[in-house]
Parts: C-alpha cells; structure tokens; sequence
C-alpha cells in the first residue's frame, strides 16, 4: 500500500479506536452516558468501514449510514465472515443521530450498550486483520 494511502488508513483506524476508548469511558462513568457510547459505537464502526474501503480505493460519500458502508465493503469481501461481522454493525446506525438532539428518545439499556460496544468492537478488530494481513 503506498504511504500516503497507508497513512490515511491508518488515521481511519485511529479515530475508530478513539471512539471505542470514548465509549468505554463514557460507560465507566457514573451514572454511564449510555447515549453518548452509543454514538461512539456507531462512529467506531463507520470509521472503520471507512478505512476498509480506503485501503481497497473505493470511494464513499459523506454518510453515517452504515448499511450503506457495509454494502460497499461487502463488495471487496463477501466472506461469510465478514457478513456475521456487518450485519449486526448495520443496526448502529440510528445512534449517528437518535440521542444528539432533544427528543424523544428512550435511551436504551446498558446491556444494549455493551452489545454495542461488542459489536463496533468485532467492526474495528476484523478490519483492523483483513488491512494488515
């Protein structure tokens, strides 16, 4: 991979890991901002998505939408692997904007947080392995 691309996915990557240690912080507080993890969930896996097609040089629009992004990496990849690994990643993608506003929401259950968290967790962990080998 050339280094300007290399850098630029690797930055992807980065800002993936910081929205995952944001949601983790997020749920160690007291109370937990279960909104906020959730918002960083969904920021984790479109980043990681997003370094996924940059590595591959597919281009992508401005989206939060993940069943968007994981159509287009399940283009690159069709491994089934990789469709256990999107396919509960899709539902993040209400937390993009659900809580950022007044409204009204019920925020959900920590458990549904932490079932978040796996899941943008596994996005991040299994793009992370298929960009380095």
């Amino acid at each position: 991979m050339a280094d300007r691309k290399q850098r630029e996915v690797d930055a992807w990557i980065q800002k993936a890991e910081n929205d995952m240690r944001g949601a983790r912080i997020d749920m160690d507080a007291a109370p937990p901002l279960i909104e906020d993890a959730l918002f960083h969930c969904q920021q984790a896996a479109e980043k990681a998505m997003k370094a996924f097609l940059t590595a591959h040089d597919t281009s992508f629009r401005k989206t939060h939408d993940l069943d968007e992004l994981a159509m287009a990496c399940e283009e690159i990849d069709t491994s089934p692997k990789e469709a256990e690994v999107l396919v509960p990643a899709r539902n993040l993608s209400i937390f993009a904007w659900e809580f950022r506003y007044p409204g009204d929401s019920v925020t959900p259950s920590k458990e549904e947080a932490y079932d978040a968290i796996v899941t943008a967790e596994k996005v991040v962990m299994a793009v992370r392995q298929r960009i380095t080998g």
